[in-house]
């Protein structure tokens, strides 16, 4: 048996940045030969066993090229020593590459459980993933999402290691973003300055009306954004999506609805506007559904992370397009033009 240091300088893996596996998996791990039998394997084994890592399955290769894993568990309770290893391994139905994509891995994880993964290049073992560097890269990616859809760009290195101007550079650009977004919804407001001043009543609901369409657009981006990361959800299964999404949200608008009347009720506002307030709370939670739905899934598909979707910006939208919806019941009610 032999153990291979694979040189990623030599082939190549340098050239992979950021999320490639390349960037995760570990160059150290033992090979047989594919042509030995059980007895050989066992004293090859044995004899470069390292007992500080211990590894759980062996790969068999013909040359460097992939055969499939043996168990040790299998090799060491194998009765026949003079039986060909290739009896006992099993195929690699998993490979990936080195450039492989993280989240395409996790994805892949999601759906099956195991502890070992091969990275074949070209044919030829180059790698592999072990426990270890497989709960690395799942941290990491959920890392990357939470960060993302919280409105700033990843940390290379742990919270406590970056200082102040490294959290600037990270936060500001998408604050600066969320700015600019955030300034329509004063536009808005100015468009319906007379309905404001024709009733003011209007005002009052205002923060309660884009705080809930919000707040809804999070709950349902940071759930199906997660799913879409763990292979549940695709692009095909839009369809089915936004049917339950719109379903749920039905029945969600009528309870906010019913809050909504309660709570004008007890402000003392008159049936006009309660019936406007409630009305609304419906319709933007509906709108809410369906976009939150929607483009995280349309982004998926023209190749750009949904998580890039943060919660901040589907809020925004919200806002702005509630204020309009708002307002255009509001006319339709109370007659303005």
């Amino acid at each position: 048996m032999s153990s291979i240091q694979y040189d990623a300088i030599h082939n190549g893996l340098t050239a992979f940045q950021g999320d490639a596996i390349a960037q995760y998996m570990r160059t150290d791990f033992m090979t047989l030969p594919d042509h030995l039998c059980v007895g050989e394997a066992r004293d090859r084994f044995i004899s470069q066993l390292s007992l500080q890592d211990i590894p759980g399955q062996l790969f068999v290769v013909a040359d460097k090229t992939l055969r499939g894993v043996l168990s040790i568990k299998k090799l060491l309770q194998e009765k026949d020593l003079k039986l060909p290893i290739n009896h006992l391994m099993d195929n690699c139905l998993l490979r990936v590459k080195p450039d492989a994509e993280r989240a395409d891995v996790v994805a892949m994880l999601a759906q099956r459980e195991l502890d070992v993964i091969p990275v074949v290049d070209k044919g030829e073992l180059v790698g592999c993933l072990t426990m270890k560097e497989i709960v690395h890269l799942q941290e990491d990616d959920v890392t990357e999402d939470a960060q993302l859809q919280g409105a700033t760009l990843p940390l290379e290195k742990p919270y406590l290691d970056m200082t102040p101007w490294a959290l600037w550079k990270k936060r500001s650009v998408w604050l600066l973003l969320l700015f600019v977004a955030e300034a329509y919804t004063s536009s808005v407001l100015q468009h319906f300055e007379e309905s404001l001043e024709s009733a003011i009543a209007l005002a009052f609901f205002i923060p309660l009306l884009i705080g809930t369409g919000g707040n809804s657009g999070t709950q349902i981006t940071s759930t199906l954004v997660r799913a879409m990361a763990l292979g549940e959800v695709r692009l095909r299964d839009m369809g089915q999506v936004i049917r339950k999404e719109v379903t749920t949200s039905f029945m969600i608008a009528l309870t906010l609805g019913l809050a909504g009347c309660f709570r004008a009720w007890m402000m003392g506002i008159g049936i006009e506007i309660t019936m406007i307030v409630s009305l609304t709370l419906v319709c933007i939670t509906l709108w809410s559904a369906i976009v939150s739905s929607v483009i995280p899934m349309v982004l998926k598909r023209i190749g750009i992370d949904p998580a890039v979707v943060s919660a901040p910006f589907i809020a925004t939208l919200i806002d702005g397009t509630g204020l309009i919806i708002y307002f255009k019941i509001a006319q339709y009610f109370l007659g303005l033009n």
